[in-house]
């Protein structure tokens, strides 16, 4: 298993390095740094800073994602679902996360928030073309492979 060096500035002597929860987990969870309790109403969408902010190596993304327990105990998810973080970005790690359930969501300093994935990057070239090369599919959209 490769790894890359991931370097991180904390704003706050109180922030949370990123860890990996197991030996076998791919994520490592982002903690909420808070002054207060943040409460989120149902269906309530608020911005939870980290306290960090990082450095990736060329070549490589970040993905956030929400945490598998938080979704499916309390209706807690991300607004834009897996968010990324460019190897150019130096600024603060905010995790914008919304309540779906029917009932308040309080999140408390250090509480683990998120996960982050560190991913390669592969950058595309484009080619304007005619035509498409045809398939078995071709242009089925939802639903079309005939699976429920």
């Amino acid at each position: 298993m490769e790894k890359v060096l991931l370097k991180f500035l904390k704003l706050n002597e109180k922030a949370v390095i990123p860890s990996y929860q197991t030996d076998g987990a791919a994520g490592m969870d982002l903690c909420a740094l808070t002054n207060e309790p943040i409460t989120l109403k149902p269906l309530e969408r608020k911005l939870i800073p980290t306290g960090l902010k990082m450095e990736l190596p060329k070549g490589y993304e970040a993905q956030v994602r929400p945490r598998s327990g938080m979704s499916i105990k309390h209706g807690i998810t991300l607004v834009n679902c897996v968010g990324t973080i460019d190897e150019d970005y130096r600024g603060e790690i905010c995790i914008p996360i919304v309540n779906l359930s029917t009932e308040n969501f309080t999140i408390n300093n250090g509480d683990r928030i998120a996960q982050m994935i560190i991913a390669p990057v592969t950058k595309a070239n484009i080619e304007i073309v005619t035509e498409l090369s045809n398939t078995q599919r071709g242009e089925g959209g939802f639903g079309s492979t005939g699976r429920k």
